[in-house]
């Protein structure tokens, strides 16, 4: 297991979300408010990128741009169709600045 910074806290605006690339793995970053979740970055049903949708700050998912699917920021299942399958989801810590992503 690895941890990794990805990102300073400042390179992610509140409520929007960016995509890294963590030890091969596309990972998006999202924020909300003062909030950091890591999620897999590549929508489990069209293989697009997450992190160019739309964040729900209410309800804390990640819209898929293409055919609207959710997911959850704590869990990866989506709740609407048409994805099925969970993404993954990485343990995120805020250290000072830094935004540190842990992947095993």
């Amino acid at each position: 297991m690895s941890v990794t910074r990805v990102c300073a806290v400042s390179d992610i605006e509140p409520n929007s979300a960016a995509r890294f690339v963590v030890d091969g793995a596309p990972i998006a970053i999202v924020r909300i408010d003062d909030d950091f979740y890591a999620i897999g970055d590549r929508c489990s049903h069209a293989d697009v990128s997450l992190s160019e949708g739309e964040v729900d700050p209410g309800d804390r998912h990640i819209e898929c741009w293409k055919h609207g699917s959710r997911f959850s920021l704590e869990t990866g299942q989506p709740d609407v169709l048409p994805a099925t399958r969970p993404v993954p989801v990485y343990t995120v810590k805020v250290e000072g600045d830094d935004v540190l992503v842990e992947v095993s």
